[in-house]
Protein backbone atom coordinates (compact mmCIF):
# COMPACT_ATOMS: atom_id res chain seq x y z
CA UNK A 1 0.00 0.00 0.00
CA UNK A 2 2.84 2.37 0.94
CA UNK A 3 4.69 1.61 -2.28
CA UNK A 4 1.58 2.24 -4.39
CA UNK A 5 0.97 5.56 -2.59
CA UNK A 6 4.49 6.82 -3.28
CA UNK A 7 4.35 5.69 -6.90
CA UNK A 8 1.05 7.50 -7.43
CA UNK A 9 2.37 10.60 -5.64
CA UNK A 10 5.52 10.68 -7.73
CA UNK A 11 3.46 10.22 -10.89
CA UNK A 12 1.16 13.10 -9.92
CA UNK A 13 4.11 15.34 -9.06
CA UNK A 14 5.75 14.55 -12.38
CA UNK A 15 2.50 15.24 -14.22
CA UNK A 16 2.08 18.57 -12.43
CA UNK A 17 5.70 19.50 -13.18
CA UNK A 18 5.49 18.70 -16.89
CA UNK A 19 2.07 20.32 -17.34
CA UNK A 20 3.03 23.50 -15.48
CA UNK A 21 6.47 23.61 -17.10
CA UNK A 22 4.94 23.26 -20.57
CA UNK A 23 2.26 25.88 -19.93
CA UNK A 24 4.75 28.37 -18.48
CA UNK A 25 7.24 27.82 -21.31
CA UNK A 26 4.54 28.29 -23.95
CA UNK A 27 3.32 31.45 -22.21
CA UNK A 28 6.87 32.86 -22.17
CA UNK A 29 7.35 32.05 -25.86
CA UNK A 30 4.07 33.71 -26.86
CA UNK A 31 4.19 36.82 -24.67
CA UNK A 32 7.83 37.90 -24.37
CA UNK A 33 8.68 40.30 -27.19
CA UNK A 34 12.38 40.24 -26.33
CA UNK A 35 13.93 37.01 -27.63
CA UNK A 36 16.62 36.99 -24.96
CA UNK A 37 14.03 37.32 -22.19
CA UNK A 38 11.97 34.53 -23.74
CA UNK A 39 15.00 32.24 -24.06
CA UNK A 40 16.14 33.01 -20.51
CA UNK A 41 12.75 32.27 -18.99
CA UNK A 42 12.23 29.09 -21.02
CA UNK A 43 15.65 27.82 -20.00
CA UNK A 44 15.02 28.63 -16.36
CA UNK A 45 11.58 26.98 -16.42
CA UNK A 46 12.93 23.78 -17.96
CA UNK A 47 16.22 23.48 -16.09
CA UNK A 48 14.92 24.28 -12.58
CA UNK A 49 12.17 21.77 -11.70
CA UNK A 50 9.12 23.21 -9.90
CA UNK A 51 10.92 26.36 -8.77
CA UNK A 52 11.34 27.50 -12.39
CA UNK A 53 7.68 27.77 -13.31
CA UNK A 54 6.70 28.98 -9.83
CA UNK A 55 9.17 31.88 -10.06
CA UNK A 56 7.94 32.62 -13.59
CA UNK A 57 4.32 32.81 -12.41
CA UNK A 58 5.34 35.16 -9.60
CA UNK A 59 7.72 37.47 -11.47
CA UNK A 60 7.68 36.67 -15.18
CA UNK A 61 4.03 37.25 -16.04
CA UNK A 62 3.20 40.86 -16.83
CA UNK A 63 -0.10 41.43 -15.06
CA UNK A 64 0.06 45.22 -15.12
CA UNK A 65 -1.50 45.82 -18.55
CA UNK A 66 -4.15 43.17 -18.07
CA UNK A 67 -5.04 44.48 -14.61
CA UNK A 68 -5.19 48.06 -15.88
CA UNK A 69 -7.52 47.06 -18.71
CA UNK A 70 -9.71 45.10 -16.31
CA UNK A 71 -9.98 48.14 -14.03
CA UNK A 72 -10.79 50.43 -16.96
CA UNK A 73 -13.40 48.01 -18.31
CA UNK A 74 -15.82 49.64 -20.71
CA UNK A 75 -14.47 53.07 -19.83
CA UNK A 76 -11.32 52.35 -21.85
CA UNK A 77 -13.24 53.38 -24.95
CA UNK A 78 -14.32 56.71 -23.43
CA UNK A 79 -10.91 58.34 -23.80
CA UNK A 80 -11.55 61.19 -26.21
CA UNK A 81 -9.55 64.32 -26.65
CA UNK A 82 -12.48 65.46 -28.72
CA UNK A 83 -15.50 66.68 -26.71
CA UNK A 84 -17.87 63.71 -26.14
CA UNK A 85 -20.55 65.12 -28.39
CA UNK A 86 -18.17 65.47 -31.32
CA UNK A 87 -18.18 61.78 -32.13
CA UNK A 88 -15.42 59.24 -32.47
CA UNK A 89 -11.75 60.12 -32.26
CA UNK A 90 -10.05 60.14 -35.63
CA UNK A 91 -6.59 60.86 -36.99
CA UNK A 92 -6.12 64.21 -38.67
CA UNK A 93 -3.50 65.90 -40.76
CA UNK A 94 -0.83 67.10 -38.34
CA UNK A 95 -1.05 70.64 -39.69
CA UNK A 96 2.70 70.99 -39.24
CA UNK A 97 4.96 72.26 -41.96
CA UNK A 98 8.35 71.99 -40.32
CA UNK A 99 10.65 70.16 -42.77
CA UNK A 100 13.18 69.24 -40.07
CA UNK A 101 10.63 67.46 -37.86
CA UNK A 102 7.57 66.90 -40.05
CA UNK A 103 8.19 63.13 -40.09
CA UNK A 104 8.19 63.17 -36.27
CA UNK A 105 4.76 64.81 -36.35
CA UNK A 106 3.52 62.12 -38.75
CA UNK A 107 4.91 59.43 -36.47
CA UNK A 108 3.23 61.12 -33.52
CA UNK A 109 -0.18 60.80 -35.10
CA UNK A 110 0.39 57.14 -35.80
CA UNK A 111 1.26 56.67 -32.13
CA UNK A 112 -1.73 58.67 -30.86
CA UNK A 113 -4.19 59.88 -33.51
CA UNK A 114 -5.02 63.23 -31.97
CA UNK A 115 -4.62 66.60 -33.61
CA UNK A 116 -1.78 69.03 -33.06
CA UNK A 117 -3.32 72.30 -31.95
CA UNK A 118 -1.73 75.54 -33.20
CA UNK A 119 -2.03 78.86 -31.39
CA UNK A 120 -0.86 78.04 -27.88
CA UNK A 121 1.16 79.90 -25.28
CA UNK A 122 3.27 77.80 -22.87
CA UNK A 123 4.93 79.74 -20.06
CA UNK A 124 7.71 78.32 -17.89
CA UNK A 125 7.24 78.77 -14.12
CA UNK A 126 10.18 78.02 -11.83
CA UNK A 127 9.52 76.37 -8.47
CA UNK A 128 6.46 76.87 -6.35
CA UNK A 129 7.52 80.48 -5.76
CA UNK A 130 6.50 81.32 -9.32
CA UNK A 131 3.95 78.59 -10.06
CA UNK A 132 1.74 78.57 -6.95
CA UNK A 133 0.88 82.29 -6.88
CA UNK A 134 -0.17 82.18 -10.55
CA UNK A 135 -2.23 79.02 -9.98
CA UNK A 136 -3.85 80.39 -6.83
CA UNK A 137 -4.65 83.68 -8.56
CA UNK A 138 -6.29 81.76 -11.39
CA UNK A 139 -8.35 79.79 -8.86
CA UNK A 140 -9.38 83.07 -7.19
CA UNK A 141 -10.58 84.40 -10.55
CA UNK A 142 -12.41 81.21 -11.57
CA UNK A 143 -16.02 81.78 -12.61
CA UNK A 144 -17.33 78.38 -13.70
CA UNK A 145 -15.07 75.39 -13.05
CA UNK A 146 -11.78 74.15 -11.59
CA UNK A 147 -10.25 70.74 -12.30
CA UNK A 148 -7.06 69.63 -10.53
CA UNK A 149 -5.24 66.32 -10.75
CA UNK A 150 -2.11 65.85 -8.63
CA UNK A 151 -0.06 62.97 -7.36
CA UNK A 152 0.76 64.65 -4.04
CA UNK A 153 -1.18 67.31 -2.13
CA UNK A 154 0.62 67.70 1.17
CA UNK A 155 -0.95 68.87 4.39
CA UNK A 156 1.46 71.80 4.77
CA UNK A 157 1.46 75.53 4.07
CA UNK A 158 1.33 75.03 0.30
CA UNK A 159 -1.38 72.38 0.38
CA UNK A 160 -3.57 74.33 2.80
CA UNK A 161 -3.35 77.43 0.58
CA UNK A 162 -4.84 75.44 -2.29
CA UNK A 163 -7.53 73.92 -0.09
CA UNK A 164 -8.61 77.35 1.17
CA UNK A 165 -8.61 78.76 -2.37
CA UNK A 166 -10.76 75.86 -3.60
CA UNK A 167 -13.10 76.28 -0.64
CA UNK A 168 -13.54 79.97 -1.47
CA UNK A 169 -14.21 79.11 -5.11
CA UNK A 170 -16.91 76.62 -4.16
CA UNK A 171 -18.50 79.26 -1.93
CA UNK A 172 -18.74 81.47 -5.05
CA UNK A 173 -20.57 78.70 -6.90
CA UNK A 174 -17.61 77.44 -8.93
CA UNK A 175 -17.72 73.72 -9.78
CA UNK A 176 -14.60 72.12 -8.27
CA UNK A 177 -13.21 68.65 -8.97
CA UNK A 178 -10.00 67.54 -7.24
CA UNK A 179 -8.36 64.18 -8.06
CA UNK A 180 -5.52 62.94 -5.84
CA UNK A 181 -3.66 59.69 -6.30
CA UNK A 182 -4.58 57.05 -3.74
CA UNK A 183 -0.96 56.44 -2.73
CA UNK A 184 0.16 60.06 -3.12
CA UNK A 185 -2.53 61.14 -0.64
CA UNK A 186 -0.57 59.40 2.13
CA UNK A 187 2.70 61.24 1.57
CA UNK A 188 2.10 63.75 4.37
CA UNK A 189 1.26 62.97 7.96
CA UNK A 190 -1.40 63.83 8.86
CA UNK A 191 -3.07 63.47 5.48
CA UNK A 192 -4.85 66.42 3.90
CA UNK A 193 -7.99 64.32 3.34
CA UNK A 194 -9.72 65.30 6.64
CA UNK A 195 -9.22 68.98 5.79
CA UNK A 196 -10.73 68.45 2.32
CA UNK A 197 -13.77 66.84 3.92
CA UNK A 198 -14.05 69.57 6.54
CA UNK A 199 -14.05 72.24 3.80
CA UNK A 200 -16.50 70.27 1.67
CA UNK A 201 -14.14 70.01 -1.33
CA UNK A 202 -15.40 67.72 -4.07
CA UNK A 203 -12.44 65.34 -4.23
CA UNK A 204 -11.70 61.73 -5.17
CA UNK A 205 -8.73 59.41 -4.74
CA UNK A 206 -7.48 57.48 -7.75
CA UNK A 207 -7.32 53.69 -7.14
CA UNK A 208 -7.36 54.21 -3.42
CA UNK A 209 -7.00 51.16 -1.22
CA UNK A 210 -6.74 50.74 2.54
CA UNK A 211 -4.27 47.94 1.80
CA UNK A 212 -1.45 49.82 0.02
CA UNK A 213 0.79 46.76 -0.06
CA UNK A 214 -1.50 45.15 -2.63
CA UNK A 215 0.59 44.94 -5.79
CA UNK A 216 -2.12 46.13 -8.24
CA UNK A 217 -2.35 49.38 -6.31
CA UNK A 218 1.35 50.00 -5.72
CA UNK A 219 1.61 50.18 -9.49
CA UNK A 220 -0.76 51.99 -11.85
CA UNK A 221 -0.54 55.29 -10.00
CA UNK A 222 -2.05 58.48 -11.42
CA UNK A 223 1.11 60.58 -11.63
CA UNK A 224 -0.47 63.31 -13.80
CA UNK A 225 -0.29 66.98 -12.81
CA UNK A 226 -3.10 68.92 -14.46
CA UNK A 227 -5.05 72.02 -13.51
CA UNK A 228 -7.69 73.65 -15.71
CA UNK A 229 -9.74 76.71 -14.77
CA UNK A 230 -12.98 77.55 -16.61
CA UNK A 231 -11.93 75.08 -19.32
CA UNK A 232 -9.60 77.73 -20.79
CA UNK A 233 -6.57 78.18 -18.55
CA UNK A 234 -4.30 75.22 -18.01
CA UNK A 235 -1.28 74.21 -15.97
CA UNK A 236 0.79 71.06 -16.30
CA UNK A 237 4.28 69.79 -15.64
CA UNK A 238 5.93 67.72 -12.96
CA UNK A 239 5.34 69.75 -9.81
CA UNK A 240 3.37 68.38 -6.90
CA UNK A 241 1.73 70.65 -4.30
CA UNK A 242 4.13 70.70 -1.37
CA UNK A 243 5.95 73.29 0.73
CA UNK A 244 9.32 71.97 -0.42
CA UNK A 245 8.74 73.82 -3.70
CA UNK A 246 8.50 77.18 -1.91
CA UNK A 247 12.15 78.17 -1.65
CA UNK A 248 11.38 81.58 -0.17
CA UNK A 249 10.06 79.91 2.98
CA UNK A 250 13.35 78.01 3.53
CA UNK A 251 11.82 74.51 3.73
CA UNK A 252 13.74 71.68 5.39
CA UNK A 253 13.90 69.73 2.14
CA UNK A 254 13.81 72.22 -0.76
CA UNK A 255 12.96 70.92 -4.24
CA UNK A 256 13.72 72.59 -7.56
CA UNK A 257 10.98 72.04 -10.11
CA UNK A 258 9.24 73.48 -13.15
CA UNK A 259 5.60 73.91 -14.04
CA UNK A 260 3.94 75.40 -17.10
CA UNK A 261 0.99 77.69 -17.72
CA UNK A 262 -0.84 76.75 -20.93
CA UNK A 263 -3.21 79.01 -22.85
CA UNK A 264 -4.88 78.15 -26.15
CA UNK A 265 -6.66 75.20 -27.76
CA UNK A 266 -4.29 72.60 -26.28
CA UNK A 267 -5.87 73.28 -22.87
CA UNK A 268 -8.76 71.09 -24.06
CA UNK A 269 -6.34 68.15 -24.15
CA UNK A 270 -5.55 68.72 -20.47
CA UNK A 271 -9.24 68.97 -19.64
CA UNK A 272 -10.23 65.82 -21.51
CA UNK A 273 -7.47 63.83 -19.87
CA UNK A 274 -8.69 65.00 -16.47
CA UNK A 275 -12.32 64.29 -17.37
CA UNK A 276 -11.45 60.75 -18.41
CA UNK A 277 -9.63 59.96 -15.17
CA UNK A 278 -12.35 61.64 -13.11
CA UNK A 279 -15.03 59.59 -14.84
CA UNK A 280 -13.03 56.40 -14.27
CA UNK A 281 -12.68 57.22 -10.56
CA UNK A 282 -16.15 58.60 -9.79
CA UNK A 283 -18.45 57.67 -12.74
CA UNK A 284 -19.29 61.37 -13.17
CA UNK A 285 -19.16 62.66 -16.75
CA UNK A 286 -17.90 66.22 -17.07
CA UNK A 287 -19.38 67.93 -20.10
CA UNK A 288 -20.78 71.21 -21.32
CA UNK A 289 -19.52 74.77 -21.58
CA UNK A 290 -18.33 74.92 -17.99
CA UNK A 291 -15.67 72.35 -18.77
CA UNK A 292 -15.30 72.49 -22.57
CA UNK A 293 -15.77 76.01 -23.93
CA UNK A 294 -14.52 77.23 -27.28
CA UNK A 295 -10.90 78.37 -26.88
CA UNK A 296 -9.27 81.10 -28.93
CA UNK A 297 -5.63 80.99 -30.09
CA UNK A 298 -3.20 82.53 -27.61
CA UNK A 299 0.32 82.06 -28.96
CA UNK A 300 2.63 80.44 -31.49
CA UNK A 301 3.30 77.02 -29.98
CA UNK A 302 1.86 73.95 -31.71
CA UNK A 303 1.01 71.42 -29.02
CA UNK A 304 -0.97 68.35 -28.12
CA UNK A 305 -1.46 66.22 -25.05
CA UNK A 306 0.17 62.83 -24.60
CA UNK A 307 -1.77 60.86 -21.99
CA UNK A 308 -0.27 57.44 -21.31
CA UNK A 309 -0.91 54.46 -19.09
CA UNK A 310 -0.46 50.71 -18.69
CA UNK A 311 -3.87 50.08 -20.27
CA UNK A 312 -2.52 51.25 -23.65
CA UNK A 313 -0.90 48.83 -26.07
CA UNK A 314 1.79 51.34 -27.03
CA UNK A 315 2.81 53.92 -24.46
CA UNK A 316 2.50 57.23 -26.39
CA UNK A 317 5.10 59.06 -24.29
CA UNK A 318 7.73 56.32 -24.62
CA UNK A 319 7.20 55.95 -28.37
CA UNK A 320 7.27 59.71 -28.86
CA UNK A 321 10.60 59.86 -27.03
CA UNK A 322 11.95 57.12 -29.31
CA UNK A 323 10.75 58.99 -32.38
CA UNK A 324 12.33 62.26 -31.21
CA UNK A 325 15.67 60.53 -30.53
CA UNK A 326 15.63 59.04 -34.03
CA UNK A 327 14.82 62.37 -35.70
CA UNK A 328 17.28 64.57 -33.81
CA UNK A 329 19.90 66.21 -36.01
CA UNK A 330 21.87 68.59 -33.80
CA UNK A 331 20.94 68.46 -30.11
CA UNK A 332 19.08 66.49 -27.47
CA UNK A 333 18.77 67.88 -23.96
CA UNK A 334 17.17 65.90 -21.15
CA UNK A 335 16.47 67.15 -17.64
CA UNK A 336 14.96 64.54 -15.34
CA UNK A 337 15.11 63.52 -11.66
CA UNK A 338 15.07 59.76 -12.30
CA UNK A 339 16.87 58.25 -15.27
CA UNK A 340 16.59 54.48 -15.69
CA UNK A 341 15.66 54.11 -19.38
CA UNK A 342 15.14 50.64 -20.82
CA UNK A 343 17.59 49.06 -23.26
CA UNK A 344 15.77 50.42 -26.34
CA UNK A 345 15.83 54.02 -25.11
CA UNK A 346 19.50 53.70 -24.08
CA UNK A 347 20.39 52.30 -27.49
CA UNK A 348 18.66 55.17 -29.29
CA UNK A 349 20.42 57.73 -27.08
CA UNK A 350 23.75 56.08 -27.88
CA UNK A 351 22.99 55.98 -31.59
CA UNK A 352 22.10 59.68 -31.59
CA UNK A 353 25.38 60.55 -29.88
CA UNK A 354 27.36 58.38 -32.29
CA UNK A 355 25.63 60.13 -35.22
CA UNK A 356 27.12 63.38 -33.96
CA UNK A 357 24.09 64.74 -32.12
CA UNK A 358 25.03 66.56 -28.91
CA UNK A 359 23.25 64.64 -26.15
CA UNK A 360 23.13 66.28 -22.72
CA UNK A 361 21.58 64.36 -19.83
CA UNK A 362 21.19 66.46 -16.68
CA UNK A 363 20.48 64.61 -13.42
CA UNK A 364 20.56 65.46 -9.72
CA UNK A 365 23.72 64.53 -7.84
CA UNK A 366 21.49 62.92 -5.22
CA UNK A 367 17.80 62.33 -5.72
CA UNK A 368 15.33 61.70 -2.93
CA UNK A 369 15.41 57.99 -3.88
CA UNK A 370 19.01 56.82 -3.57
CA UNK A 371 18.29 53.33 -4.89
CA UNK A 372 17.12 54.92 -8.14
CA UNK A 373 20.47 56.71 -8.42
CA UNK A 374 22.29 53.42 -7.89
CA UNK A 375 20.15 51.61 -10.46
CA UNK A 376 20.82 54.37 -13.01
CA UNK A 377 24.62 54.30 -12.79
CA UNK A 378 25.40 51.18 -14.90
CA UNK A 379 23.41 52.61 -17.79
CA UNK A 380 25.18 55.97 -17.50
CA UNK A 381 28.55 54.27 -18.00
CA UNK A 382 27.38 52.81 -21.30
CA UNK A 383 25.90 56.13 -22.46
CA UNK A 384 29.07 58.06 -21.56
CA UNK A 385 31.12 55.57 -23.55
CA UNK A 386 28.86 56.28 -26.56
CA UNK A 387 29.50 60.03 -26.35
CA UNK A 388 26.52 61.23 -24.31
CA UNK A 389 27.39 64.03 -21.89
CA UNK A 390 26.29 63.34 -18.33
CA UNK A 391 25.86 66.21 -15.87
CA UNK A 392 25.06 66.10 -12.14
CA UNK A 393 23.49 69.12 -10.42
CA UNK A 394 24.00 69.83 -6.73
CA UNK A 395 21.44 70.55 -4.04
CA UNK A 396 18.62 71.26 -3.85
CA UNK A 397 17.20 68.15 -5.47
CA UNK A 398 15.97 68.95 -8.99
CA UNK A 399 12.61 67.35 -9.80
CA UNK A 400 12.23 69.07 -13.21
CA UNK A 401 11.23 66.98 -16.24
CA UNK A 402 11.70 68.10 -19.84
CA UNK A 403 13.37 67.23 -23.12
CA UNK A 404 14.22 69.33 -26.18
CA UNK A 405 15.35 68.37 -29.68
CA UNK A 406 17.11 70.63 -32.20
CA UNK A 407 15.87 73.77 -30.47
CA UNK A 408 12.38 73.42 -31.95
CA UNK A 409 10.66 70.44 -30.28
CA UNK A 410 10.02 69.80 -26.60
CA UNK A 411 8.08 67.57 -24.28
CA UNK A 412 7.13 68.57 -20.75
CA UNK A 413 4.97 66.93 -18.13
CA UNK A 414 4.86 64.31 -15.41
CA UNK A 415 6.78 61.40 -16.94
CA UNK A 416 10.25 60.39 -15.75
CA UNK A 417 12.75 58.37 -17.77
CA UNK A 418 12.02 55.07 -16.05
CA UNK A 419 9.75 52.07 -16.36
CA UNK A 420 7.47 53.29 -13.61
CA UNK A 421 6.50 56.31 -15.72
CA UNK A 422 6.77 54.67 -19.15
CA UNK A 423 5.12 51.35 -18.30
CA UNK A 424 3.39 51.27 -14.91
CA UNK A 425 1.88 54.72 -14.18
CA UNK A 426 -0.72 56.97 -15.76
CA UNK A 427 1.11 60.07 -16.98
CA UNK A 428 0.49 63.22 -19.00
CA UNK A 429 3.02 65.08 -21.16
CA UNK A 430 2.60 67.97 -23.54
CA UNK A 431 4.34 67.69 -26.91
CA UNK A 432 5.32 71.14 -28.21
CA UNK A 433 6.68 72.53 -31.49
CA UNK A 434 8.04 76.06 -31.41
CA UNK A 435 11.52 77.55 -31.59
CA UNK A 436 10.84 80.26 -29.01
CA UNK A 437 9.49 77.88 -26.37
CA UNK A 438 12.02 75.10 -27.01
CA UNK A 439 14.76 77.73 -27.02
CA UNK A 440 13.65 79.00 -23.61
CA UNK A 441 13.85 75.46 -22.23
CA UNK A 442 17.28 75.00 -23.80
CA UNK A 443 18.45 78.21 -22.13
CA UNK A 444 17.23 76.97 -18.76
CA UNK A 445 18.90 73.57 -19.18
CA UNK A 446 22.15 75.26 -20.22
CA UNK A 447 21.98 77.36 -17.04
CA UNK A 448 21.59 74.13 -15.06
CA UNK A 449 24.61 72.68 -16.86
CA UNK A 450 26.70 75.77 -16.11
CA UNK A 451 26.54 74.96 -12.39
CA UNK A 452 26.65 71.18 -12.76
CA UNK A 453 29.66 68.88 -12.76
CA UNK A 454 30.44 66.61 -15.71
CA UNK A 455 30.47 62.88 -15.05
CA UNK A 456 33.13 61.18 -17.15
CA UNK A 457 33.31 57.65 -18.45
CA UNK A 458 36.51 57.20 -16.44
CA UNK A 459 34.73 58.16 -13.21
CA UNK A 460 31.90 55.74 -13.88
CA UNK A 461 34.25 52.91 -14.87
CA UNK A 462 36.45 53.52 -11.84
CA UNK A 463 33.84 52.71 -9.22
CA UNK A 464 34.98 50.21 -6.61
CA UNK A 465 33.85 46.60 -6.83
CA UNK A 466 31.42 46.86 -3.86
CA UNK A 467 29.83 49.96 -5.40
CA UNK A 468 29.55 48.29 -8.82
CA UNK A 469 27.94 45.24 -7.22
CA UNK A 470 25.47 47.44 -5.33
CA UNK A 471 24.55 49.35 -8.49
CA UNK A 472 24.20 46.14 -10.53
CA UNK A 473 21.94 44.63 -7.87
CA UNK A 474 19.57 47.61 -7.90
CA UNK A 475 19.72 47.64 -11.69
CA UNK A 476 17.98 44.25 -11.62
CA UNK A 477 14.99 45.90 -9.94
CA UNK A 478 14.83 48.78 -12.44
CA UNK A 479 11.57 47.58 -14.11
CA UNK A 480 9.79 48.24 -10.82
CA UNK A 481 11.60 51.37 -9.51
Amino acid sequence: MGTDFWEISLFLLAAIQFAAMGAAAIHALLTKSDERAAAGWVGFIILVPFLGWIVYLMFGVNRIQRRARELRGEKQDLFLLEPPEHGERRPRDSGLHLPALESLARLGQRILPESFEPGNSVRLLLNGDEAYPVMLDMIARAERSIAISTYILNNDRAGRQFVEALSDAMARGVRVRLLIDGVGSWYSRPSIIPLLEERGINYARFLHSFMPWRMPYLNMRNHQKIMVVDGRHGFTGGMNIAEGNLHASNPKKPIRDCHFQVEGPAVAHLMHTFAYEWNFTTDEILEGEDWFPEIEPAGEVIARGLPAGPDMGLNPIRWTLLGALAEAQSSIRILTPYFIPDATLRTNLSLAAMRGVIVDIVLPEKSNLRFCDWAATPGLEWLARSGCRIWKTGAPFDHSKMMTVDGIWATIGSANWDDRSLRLNFEFNLECYGASFAGALDDMIVRRISTARPVSQEELAGRSLPVRMRDAFFRLASPYL
